[in-house]
């Protein structure tokens, strides 16, 4: 122990921290992987990418390793001296130490088990179980009156003794020395074993050489040996410098004593093989041992006068011990101590890794399908885009050409009612009378029978087959766009057309259009001069001509404010107004002279009489005065009825003309507006198709930069696998392989 060559113990104090260093970067790696996975696990946007039992088995790891961190921090070797009550179990381990650490010798007998293990500080101190408080210790006088003097202390309870390093090298290097009471004090083999043993790397027994080996140690041993695998077992025969007083015996002794013990290791306790079992029997003294390495730690010799003949090589023989016990503990404390951790580690790893190489393959095959599914998103919406244009053109197209032949269907309908509008107004019946008040009511009523006649004439003529031919356009537009629309539209198609039947609105409002409207119904002699005139001229220039006899000097003729037969003289043309103005003139003239010569006329009259005779004339007066008096007799009140519907009829068929164009176009509007209202429903639910396609393409974006991120992540994390099992198998190398 004193020389400059390294400790074999120094190999498990590297391999702690090596392993310690590894186990630290494993949980930092397993900790991100951890909230890599669950952020993947919880993306909402991501199925499939990570299952719960990934979750749940990474998470486990996390907290295990939390755990194998905090017990790597805590290990280290650890040997166990057990042996009968007074066999030298402390005076071994105080030998070891080179220092007198723990009490022994008679009336110092432990009853309790003593840790000993090293602290950074210079002062010793001590803790019992379930306690925190840090009895100072300054020798092994105080710490063997403080274990006496406890009197809470119960037998088979641990003691921690903490002794300063620097006074023994022995505890530099994570060495813990639990002595422990003799095994022929107690029954409680089972919940010592427990307690205390199942870590222990190395088990010492300190026997008697001056007695046999007893039962009470082989049944400890067998209880360890039932519990663990193949515990590493040492026996040091103590007290070996009695045999030095019998010098003849002690080869015989010795033989004995090592047969016993090969039997119990090699056959009994089957831990180790024949060969193997004769570096773990050594015969020793342990006093002597102690005393002369407290002489050598003073400075005098180690050998003195006091000690029994063959000191040197029973000291030799603790040292051989120290040396193979050292080696021992070494490896098998890294062995037992980390080479389950290492494995456990790999086996981690190796799942992570296997966990991250499904999440990239799930990331990538999801990457793909959203690639995919982006493209045929992208060609749909451009396919709808162009598809949309093209048959808005057709569409506007096709409302183009029903609205006219919606047009030229109500024209032509109207026209052949206005032309029919006699044989309506015939067919109007109500009370009739000359007095402005009756006809004020009348007309009333015939324009609403009027406006209601022709509305429902246009609409038995037009109705029907517009509302067919505009609902088979609505059907063609509805089956051309149905693929670009949304799917759950798509099925709802019905929801898009008006419940309602569509009618034509014709809104004739023949009360306005006829209001200017004022019969004539005087009585007019049928060969009266009026009559005449108007026969000869027409009713206009009659009319101005005579307003022109009437009132001489007017040099022009003013039109009536209205007449039976027009509704409003149009505008003349400078042409019209010549030529009419022309032959207004003549007539008047004419007239005019007639006027101023009536001396003439009577002379005609007279040549005529004496020509055709007074019999003629009176005849042809008296057919006259006839034909007048039965015209006058005859103009009842139903000839007015008669004459007030036949200038009705004149008038209302000139301004019914005037809104044919009108009220076709109002029609074809209409039809227009309703198919136009249609197409926009439809062209509305194919926006919201673009926008569905739109948000999709966005989300499918963001899902493939989400799975790249996701992919790219993963392989990172598994190249750190990678790195830290490169790291696990370079410590295996090292530390666990037998060299």
């Amino acid at each position: 122990m004193a020389d400059a060559n390294p400790s074999p113990l120094k190999h498990f104090v590297l391999a702690k921290k090596k392993i310690t260093a590894i186990f630290e970067q494993l949980l930092d790696y397993v900790t991100e992987g951890t909230d890599f996975v669950n952020e993947t696990y919880e993306n909402p946007e991501l199925d499939h990418i990570v299952t719960e039992e990934e979750l749940a088995e990474i998470q486990v790891y996390k907290n295990r390793l939390s755990v194998i961190g905090e017990v790597l921090a805590r290990r280290h070797m650890k040997v166990a001296f057990f042996g009968r009550t007074s066999s030298g179990k402390s005076s071994v381990i105080n030998a070891m130490l080179w220092d007198k650490v723990l009490p022994s010798g008679i009336g110092h007998t432990t009853n309790c088990f003593l840790s000993v293990e090293g602290t950074d500080g210079d002062k010793a101190y001590l803790m019992t179980e379930g306690s925190d408080e840090k009895k100072s210790v300054k020798t092994v006088n105080q710490l063997a009156h403080a274990l006496h003097m406890d009197k809470d202390l119960e037998a088979g309870c641990l003691v921690h003794v903490f002794w300063p390093k620097a006074k023994c090298a022995l505890l530099r290097d994570d060495l813990v020395l639990v002595d422990s009471p003799g095994t022929d004090v107690t029954t409680e083999l089972d919940s010592w074993i427990d307690k205390f043993c199942l870590d222990a790397d190395v088990f010492v027994l300190v026997a008697n050489s001056e007695s046999t080996l007893m039962n009470t140690e082989k049944h400890f041993f067998h209880k360890v040996n039932e519990k663990l695998s193949k515990p590493n077992i040492f026996i040091l025969n103590n007290r070996w410098d009695a045999s030095a007083s019998e010098p003849e015996y002690m080869e015989d002794v010795r033989k004995q004593h090592t047969e016993r013990c090969l039997t119990f290791l090699v056959d009994e306790l089957k831990v180790v093989d024949p060969a193997e079992a004769q570096n773990r029997i050594f015969f020793v003294s342990a006093k002597e041992v102690l005393s002369a390495r407290k002489q050598k730690a003073q400075g005098m010799p180690a050998g003195g006068d006091g000690l029994a003949e063959g000191f040197q090589t029973r000291f030799q023989e603790f040292q051989h011990f120290e040396k193979v016990f050292e080696e021992c503990i070494s490896q098998s404390a890294v062995k037992t101590k980390f080479e389950q951790h290492t494995i456990r580690a790999k086996q981690i790893l190796d799942t992570v890794k296997n966990i991250m190489d499904s999440i990239n393959v799930a990331a990538a095959d999801q990457r793909v399908r959203s690639m995919e599914e982006r493209e045929e998103q992208k060609d749909r919406l451009e396919f709808i885009r162009n598809q949309l244009n093209i048959l808005t053109d057709d569409i506007k197209l096709k409302i183009k050409e029903v609205t006219e032949e919606v047009a030229n269907k109500v024209s032509s309908a109207m026209t052949d009612e206005i032309c029919r509008l006699s044989v309506l107004v015939n067919e109007f019946c109500s009370d009739f009378h000359p007095s402005q008040q009756v006809l004020k009511l009348y007309k009333s009523e015939l324009n609403k029978h009027i406006e209601e006649g022709l509305g429902r004439n246009l609409a038995d003529r037009c109705s029907s087959e517009v509302n067919i031919s505009m609902h088979q356009s609505q059907q063609e537009m509805i089956e051309n766009l149905k693929p670009l629309l949304p799917s759950g539209v798509q099925n709802q198609l019905h929801l898009l057309i008006p419940c309602r039947k569509f009618d034509l609105s014709y809104d004739l409002n023949c009360h306005s259009l006829c209001s200017d409207f004022q019969e004539d119904i005087t009585f007019r002699f049928s060969l009266g001069w009026t009559a005449l005139v108007s026969r000869f001229l027409g009713p206009t220039n009659a009319h101005r001509v005579l307003l022109g006899m009437a009132e001489p000097t007017i040099a022009l003729p003013r039109s009536l404010a209205s007449t039976p037969c027009t509704t409003s003289a149009p505008a003349l043309t400078p042409e019209n107004t010549s030529q009419e103005e022309l032959m207004v003139s003549l007539v008047t003239n004419l007239a005019s002279l007639t006027s101023r010569t009536s001396m003439t006329v009577i002379i005609i009259g007279g040549v005529v009489w004496r020509t055709v005779g007074w019999k003629v004339i009176s005849l042809s007066m008296s057919m006259y005065g006839l034909l007048y008096l039965y015209e006058r007799l005859t103009w009842t009140t139903k000839a007015k009825e008669r004459a007030f519907k036949q200038q009705f009829v004149n008038y209302a068929t000139e301004k019914l003309q005037m809104i044919v164009t009108f009220t076709s176009r109002n029609c074809s509007h209409q039809v227009q507006q309703e198919m136009a209202t249609t197409f926009a429903r439809l062209c509305q639910q194919v926006d919201i198709t673009e926008r569905n396609l739109e948000e999709e393409i966005a989300r499918l974006s963001k899902e493939i930069d989400q799975l790249e991120k996701i992919q790219s992540n993963s392989k990172h994390l598994r190249k750190k696998a990678v790195h830290l099992e490169n790291e696990l198998d370079e410590f295996t190398k090292h530390f666990l392989q037998t060299k």
